[in-house]
């Protein structure tokens, strides 16, 4: 029976800081993501790891787009990549995944075919490294008959994206969420995050009904705060099923916090971002 996610349930889940450390004892993470067309996406899934609390992000990009990102985030590293005539990741780059504990994939960076085999190589080439799969990642994995192997992982789809992922119809999915969230992390032996009103977690046997989150998220860019909302929970040495229960709870009681003061309608992905703090308070207090 699927459980659903309260502050009561997951406030065990909340990464412990202790005074006696520096940053890499709250992780470092490689976010491989944008394009020349969506250099927000590789900000938002950056920014929004560190205000979770990671110790360390670089950011591996196009090399053109670090100038329009660095100076909304000073506290950001990078790995220039090469872009191709679209603007987007060149296959003739090779990450060096060396030194980071997890690895998120996807936000931004186009489903553009040459695009499509560097992520093809990159995916065949991470090994024990935590991945979070997000966006034009799982559009791209999707794309292929011969699927690499991504064992252990968190995907973030919303129903489209899965319905592509399961080679199935989106309604097919809308009506019974549940069960075909589950099948997709059998298929893939993974942690599915499957994006949506009450959002639904499972690692293929267990279900979890998130209680947090409203219209105020149905705008671009917030599911880039997710997955960087995610990446940072894991970096911190939770597991994947943790990081994504307390990813998603937080995210949406972000989204609820600044819904409050904003309203529903004006609400930005950055505005998310703005409230974690305030999103961890609510779940801390008392404590």
């Amino acid at each position: 029976m699927a459980k659903y996610i309260d502050k009561k349930f997951l406030k065990k889940f909340v990464p412990k800081r202790d005074e006696n450390s520096n940053k890499g004892s709250f992780g470092k993470i490689l976010n491989i993501a944008g394009s020349d067309t969506y250099s927000g996406a590789a900000l938002l899934s950056s920014v929004s790891a560190l205000k979770t609390g990671a110790g360390y992000v670089c950011l591996a990009c196009p090399k053109e787009i670090i100038p329009r990102i660095a100076p909304a985030c000073p506290e950001l590293t990078y790995m220039p990549l090469f872009s191709n005539n679209n603007g987007a990741i060149s296959s003739e780059n090779i990450v060096n995944t060396e030194g980071f504990n997890v690895i998120s994939l996807g936000c931004g960076i186009t489903h553009d075919n040459d695009t499509a085999t560097f992520v093809l190589n990159t995916l065949l080439n991470i090994k024990d490294k935590k991945l979070i799969l997000d966006a034009d990642g799982i559009n791209i994995l999707s794309a292929f008959s011969d699927k690499p192997d991504i064992k252990g992982s968190i995907i973030t789809p919303h129903p489209m994206e899965l319905s592509r992922l399961l080679n199935t119809d989106v309604n097919n999915i809308i009506s019974n969420r549940e069960k075909y969230a589950k099948m997709a992390s059998e298929a893939y032996n993974c942690i599915t995050v499957l994006k949506g009103h009450n959002t639904i977690i499972t690692n293929g046997k267990d279900v979890y009904i998130n209680t947090t989150g409203s219209s105020a998220l149905a705008k671009a860019g917030t599911g880039d705060v997710l997955t960087g909302i995610i990446s940072g929970f894991a970096a911190q040495g939770l597991s994947g099923i943790d990081a994504a229960i307390l990813g998603v709870y937080l995210h949406g009681l972000a989204g609820d916090l600044a819904a409050k003061e904003l309203t529903k309608y004006c609400v930005l992905a950055s505005d998310v971002i703005a409230y974690i703090n305030c999103a961890f308070s609510a779940i801390l207090k008392d404590e």
